[in-house]
């Protein structure tokens, strides 16, 4: 089981388990108001492409035998390609199941 938070901070036990060469991600929230205080609607909100590790799957093993391990941990904050990942919603909490070779970077 996975413990994550919702919206309104209430822990929600999730049973996602990724597959081998995905992680599971909550992407953060999308930005409401531009640098200079202009609040914007929701359709013109872009979709952040950075989130929080909830949860890795298991080492991908390559064609050649080679094992690619997970590059992250649960709780690192990462980017993540702008399209990349599949949206999935699970109590009411979107996430994505980003494949290993679509993360970009961690945050520290």
């Amino acid at each position: 089981m996975i413990m994550a938070k919702n919206k309104v901070n209430k822990t929600n036990k999730v049973s996602i388990k990724p597959l081998m060469g995905y992680v599971l991600v909550e992407p953060s929230e999308a930005e409401t108001k531009t640098a200079s205080g202009i609040i914007l609607p929701e359709s013109a909100q872009e979709k952040p492409a950075q989130g929080k590790v909830v949860a890795c799957g298991d080492d991908l093993v390559l064609e050649n035998g080679k094992v690619l391990k997970c590059p992250v941990q649960p709780g690192d904050n990462v980017v993540y390609k702008k399209w990349g990942g599949d949206e999935i919603k699970v109590s009411g909490v979107e996430y994505k199941l980003v494949k290993f070779d679509d993360l970009m970077a961690i945050l520290e």
